[in-house]
């Protein structure tokens, strides 16, 4: 079953130097229906005004997943990491015992990323921090890897998590199609143009579940930017 939540009914709050879709509840935004899908707790549709972002605070216990859509994000962290993190590309936080980190966009045009809080399967494990360019061009057949904690996905280069869950995102050119199995259960992002997953309409900001269904069938209607993100349930 594929249920899609429209960009339109997410969540929103607009703090003027951050304008923010909630696809499930989170600070002010509260919706009982909407805590959470399997282990995935939060994803925020962030467009981050240029010379703003996020001061230094405090996380732990939570992988964090930073997909850039357009634009750059700057990392910062009492670790003493730091990088920048550009469109396509993405970053990995595992909170684990505790970490304070900053996000900043240090350009002059906005920035518009998805950030993404997936439940460990291990709790108060060494923080870390990670970030990887990946190919941008149209992909072939199937989505990139770009994220995982799945044992079967450890010779394949996705940045590591601590949960049995993946992201795998990537570029479709209109009219080609890809397929994605489904090993527990997707939430499908619409991160640009339209598309169908197995016959369902998709456009850009929409959120979708998939559940029961172990194979997707994407079709591209225009040129496209999807995310699926395959997690477990919470247990």
């Amino acid at each position: 079953m594929i249920t899609v939540y429209p960009y339109e009914e997410l969540g929103h709050a607009d703090h003027g130097w951050l304008n923010a879709r909630h696809h499930f509840s989170f600070a002010r935004y509260w919706n009982p229906a909407r805590e959470n899908f399997g282990v995935l707790r939060i994803i925020n549709d962030d467009i981050v005004a240029g010379g703003h972002g996020f001061g230094a605070h405090p996380h732990d216990n939570m992988e964090i997943i930073t997909y850039v859509r357009d634009g750059a994000i700057t990392h910062g962290d009492n670790m003493g990491n730091e990088g920048r993190t550009e469109a396509g590309d993405v970053q990995v936080m595992s909170a684990g015992s505790g970490v304070f980190h900053s996000e900043r966009n240090r350009d002059d045009k906005e920035t518009r990323l998805y950030q993404i809080w997936i439940e460990p399967n291990a709790r108060n494990v060494t923080p870390r921090w990670e970030q990887r360019a990946f190919p941008k061009n149209f992909a072939d057949g199937t989505l990139p890897l770009l994220v995982s904690g799945r044992d079967e996905d450890k010779e394949k280069g996705a940045i590591f998590i601590h949960q049995d869950a993946a992201i795998s995102a990537g570029r479709v050119k209109a009219g080609a199609s890809v397929t994605q199995n489904v090993k527990h259960q997707a939430y499908i992002l619409a991160s640009e143009g339209r598309f169908t997953v197995n016959g369902i309409e998709m456009k850009k900001g929409d959120g979708a579940e998939v559940t029961g269904d172990k194979k997707l069938e994407i079709k591209a209607l225009d040129d496209a930017e999807i995310l699926v993100i395959d997690v477990p349930a919470l247990n």
